[in-house]
């Protein structure tokens, strides 16, 4: 968890930009923190949680995520609603999006229903926190049965910002997929950059609407492998950084610990008062390459964004990117090609013609990929629509509360993917 440093400049920097964030018990967190049954992710002011802790630490993400929603919505003076990363925040709004008529009910009996995943003995600590409130239970069915669009608003009125604590590369996609829906009006805050384990960074401009961080010299021993080097790099120091220029990160984050390159990439967007401020950019292992045509995972979403607005009507929900090595006999007999697996809102099947917008992209964006398209070395990309839900039940079924890969590489969370497929 964040230092105590860290946490008060985040604190700091939250309570100046928004005045009421800071009011005791006016945040709600949801986030997964397996058998850590502690104040709140460590904070030095667990009282501004209406969350108890320990509905944190059961021992099933979707049962974690589910409590804490409930204990959120039971307080509607909230001012701030916090999320460990945006996929938890999104899953959460999936709960209430399906379960609204019995998370109402447990508002108005103040009873907390037995589901999987939740043990007795920690049901009945909890339910020992709830008084019933018919009220908000009335409440909340009336603003579900008029849809989900700015739900997020019209629940907590008094709402004043989401601060997701760690946001970039992949998980900037659901931020923006919030935005869009149930968050709508809504600005979106990410305090912290972590890698290896340790807090490297924080942003401390929560109303700007991309996230830099400001690296701090002495929360962790960075060193920077400048990318596009024309010979073999050496390592750089803070104090030997250029602006505009990428840098892959290695870290040791404790004295005596090991050296390690994290794989990510950053970028110096510029400096305050001489300490660099980056962004970060993309993941080195999260490339797509079946013929070493090495397409970053964010370049690819990007193809992917531009393939979106020629589907009127979809919103893309998650996806993920798969060699098609990795199926095997099902990929067929064509050459190693991209597999898609894909959940959309508002479009319940592609035609044949919409599905290949995203190849032709892929060749318009990247001549590499084009030339071996054309040569036929590489195979058209095959896409899959998923049921709703199924990227929750990944997520659940990754058991780590970490960001999942979008460029997939894992047998078994694959398997779980295809049983999902309906076309």
């Amino acid at each position: 968890s964040p230092s105590p440093q860290g946490s008060l400049l985040y604190l700091d920097a939250l309570g100046a930009a928004f005045p009421r964030a800071l009011t005791r018990r006016g945040t709600a967190l949801l986030h997964w923190t397996p058998g850590c049954p502690c104040a709140p992710a460590g904070w030095p002011l667990p009282t501004l949680y209406c969350t108890p802790a320990a509905a944190g630490a059961l021992p099933s993400r979707a049962a974690a995520l589910r409590v804490q929603l409930l204990f959120a919505l039971r307080q509607r003076a909230l001012h701030v609603l916090e999320a460990g990363l945006a996929a938890e925040l999104q899953d959460a709004l999936v709960a209430l999006r399906t379960e609204w008529p019995q998370l109402a009910q447990e508002l108005a009996l103040g009873r907390l229903s037995p589901q999987p995943g939740l043990p007795e003995g920690l049901r009945v600590q909890l339910q020992a926190l709830l008084t019933p409130d018919a009220a908000r239970a009335a409440e909340l069915r009336a603003e579900c049965t008029q849809g989900f669009q700015g739900i997020v608003l019209r629940l907590w009125p008094q709402l004043e910002v989401v601060v997701v604590r760690t946001a970039h590369g992949a998980e900037w996609l659901y931020c923006d997929s919030l935005r869009q829906a149930d968050c709508q009006g809504l600005p979106f805050y990410c305090p912290f950059y972590q890698a290896a384990g340790a807090l490297l960074g924080i942003n401390l401009w929560p109303v700007e609407p991309t996230p830099q961080f400001l690296l701090c010299p002495d929360w962790a021993f960075c060193e920077f492998l400048p990318c596009l080097a024309n010979k073999e790099p050496r390592t750089v120091l803070l104090d030997e950084l250029w602006e505009g220029r990428e840098y892959g990160l290695v870290v040791t984050a404790q004295p005596g610990q090991y050296r390690c390159r994290t794989g990510d990439v950053l970028k110096v967007t510029s400096f305050h008062k001489q300490c660099p401020m980056v962004e970060p950019v993309r993941r080195e292992s999260q490339t797509l390459s079946v013929r070493g045509e090495s397409i970053p995972e964010e370049q690819f979403c990007q193809s992917l964004h531009r393939t979106l607005r020629m589907w009127p009507g979809a919103r893309l929900i998650d996806y993920v990117c798969v060699e098609s090595s990795l199926l095997g006999d099902s990929s067929g007999p064509c050459a190693p090609h991209y597999e898609v697996f894909m959940e959309l809102q508002g479009l319940r099947d592609l035609s044949e013609g919409q599905r290949y917008k995203l190849d032709q992209c892929l060749q318009e964006d990247f001549p590499i990929y084009k030339s071996f398209r054309f040569k036929g070395s590489i195979g058209p990309l095959r896409l899959h629509l998923l049921r709703p839900g199924s990227f929750a039940l990944l997520r659940g079924a990754l058991g780590s509360p970490t960001p999942m890969p979008r460029v997939l590489r894992e047998e078994q969370l694959l398997q779980l993917l295809q049983g999902s497929v309906i076309s």
